[in-house]
């Protein structure tokens, strides 16, 4: 006579199902990430670009009466790196390779210039004219230069990326780079070049107008 055999089920622990658990959601992330790496793996549904964007609308206009002289071109690499403390790299932290390229101007603002700055002699022959210093514009990247060369992000920071309204932001670094050109440029002699132009400017202009003596000086308007 045979007798059934009876399978004895015995219950996991609690510590061993909250483990099991963790375990499962870290593989089902990992995976998440994996699929995510795949080259061309956006253009797999045909994915399609429209730009609804509405008409841009003019807020107001500024009259403008300085004279740009001068511009320079500058580059930056800018390796910005974020840590955190108490854990590694690999967990939490973020490091961002960027190549900023723009540009800055040096202007002249004759608005500044009054009429005691202007010395016409009575033959109008002769003028003295005073200026101010030049002066450098804001830095302005150009978007068809400036690029991320590499992006290396911890487990916790990719995360956060997916739940992010701007994954992937290069916010801080364009700021970076923007900042670091400009401190490019008041080291240059960019100032001086603009003083020089205006100056070969202003001479052309009236002794096109029959002025055969003309100065012009900077640093009193």
């Amino acid at each position: 006579m045979t007798t059934p055999i009876r399978r004895m089920s015995r219950s996991l622990p609690g510590w061993a199902k909250a483990v099991s658990a963790v375990a499962l959601v870290l593989a089902l992330l990992f995976a998440g990430l994996a699929l995510s790496a795949i080259t061309g793996l956006k253009d797999l549904f045909g994915t399609e670009t429209h730009d609804r964007s509405g008409p841009a609308l003019l807020e107001s206009i500024q009259d403008i009466s300085r004279y740009d002289a001068a511009s320079g071109n500058f580059q930056v690499v800018v390796d910005l790196e974020k840590d955190a403390k108490y854990l590694p790299d690999a967990i939490r932290g973020s490091r961002t390779l960027y190549v900023g390229a723009g540009t800055v101007d040096a202007y002249v603002d004759l608005g500044k210039v009054g009429k005691d700055d202007v010395q016409v002699d009575e033959d109008r022959t002769s003028a003295t004219i005073e200026l101010p210093h030049a002066a450098l514009g804001e830095p302005a990247l150009d978007p068809d230069r400036s690029y991320a060369v590499s992006k290396q992000r911890g487990l916790l920071d990719r995360l956060g990326d997916l739940f992010s309204d701007n994954p992937n932001s290069e916010q801080a670094v364009q700021k970076l780079a923007a900042r670091h050109i400009g401190e490019a440029a008041k080291e240059s002699e960019l100032t001086k070049r603009a003083e020089s132009n205006t100056t070969d400017m202003l001479k052309g202009l009236l002794r096109s107008l029959g002025f055969k003596e003309v100065e012009v000086r900077y640093g009193t308007a």
